[in-house]
């Protein structure tokens, strides 16, 4: 499970979404052709960003929300042999409901 992570500043742990490996139509996709994951479900939230005066500004997203994040954004980390990246809140570009 996650929790063994908590990032840290405005850093988010996500959990890539699944691509799944057969189309509607049938085709099976290889590894190879899989393109990386936008969408993805945050699991933890870090300890959030301080502005100039040092004042914490609160996050815009909240563990369980499904996002929607930049197609090459984050860092791949392995957590209990689970896929996760950490990002930047910057980083994601909405929040999927």
């Amino acid at each position: 499970m996650a929790t063994k992570m908590k990032p840290i500043g405005d850093r988010v742990l996500v959990q890539p979404m699944k691509e799944e490996e057969v189309r509607q139509g049938g085709i099976i996709i290889p590894d190879t052709a899989k393109e990386k994951p936008q969408e993805g479900k945050i699991v933890a939230l870090g300890t959030g960003k301080l502005d100039d005066n040092g004042k914490k500004i609160e996050f815009t997203v909240k563990v369980g929300d499904k996002v929607l994040f930049s197609k090459y954004g984050g860092t791949e980390v392995k957590i209990d042999g689970e896929q996760y990246l950490i990002m930047r809140e910057d980083d994601i570009l909405g929040v999927i409901e």
